[in-house]
């Protein structure tokens, strides 16, 4: 049975590519290997997400990317705000490491990045907000484990922003959100990608 990018160890062979990448207006040199996902470029439901994110609307706090790859959002959101800490966490060893070096290749230093089973080794509390792209393919369970325990991480106020596509899910989590949070929207829709917001109140 073969791998995937949610695994602690990939098995994959080696294969490390580097390319460049514009979120938000700013330039990324992203370095990528083969057992993580969309290692040839930006995902678009990721890209959708980083450029949907509204920082006016976030309350003061520290920011949170559960399932980080190899680090586009997390390291997007950090650079568009120095003054928040973002933690980044991934069960994938081989991401993390790539997280790691892109944040020091594009010279960010608000940035946590370390291994964690979704939330099992999160530092940050009463967060301003969790965002995530949740790894479709590992399964519901996961998927609402990602949703659901993003509530007692977040402060008063903070927000969960996921995105998922509609034939992979996006209505039944949308559903999961309003249970757990008592509200849920979608912000966005295109290409049968939905971007799923819920607020802590």
């Amino acid at each position: 049975m073969s791998d995937h990018y949610y695994t602690s160890n990939p098995h994959a062979k080696s294969e490390v590519v580097s390319w460049e990448y514009t979120l938000r207006g700013n330039e990324f040199q992203f370095t990528t290997d083969s057992g993580v996902f969309s290692k040839a470029t930006v995902d678009f439901g990721s890209r959708l997400l980083i450029e949907t994110v509204d920082f006016n609307e976030l309350p003061e706090g520290d920011l949170l990317d559960v399932g980080c790859g190899y680090g586009p959002m997390g390291l997007a959101l950090a650079k568009e705000d120095p003054k928040r800490i973002v933690e980044m966490v991934d069960v994938n060893e081989r991401a993390i490491g790539l997280a790691q070096q892109n944040a020091q290749k594009n010279n960010i230093s608000n940035v946590l990045i370390h291994t964690s089973n979704i939330y099992d080794e999160v530092k940050g509390t009463e967060l301003a907000a969790v965002f995530s792209n949740p790894p479709i393919r590992a399964g519901k369970k996961v998927v609402h484990e990602i949703l659901t325990g993003a509530f007692e991480k977040l402060a008063v106020g903070g927000m969960l922003m996921v995105v998922i596509q509609k034939k992979q899910g996006a209505p039944s989590a949308m559903s999961k959100m309003e249970e757990t949070f008592g509200n849920a929207e979608v912000v966005t829709k295109d290409k049968g990608y939905w971007i799923i917001k819920s607020v802590k109140e």
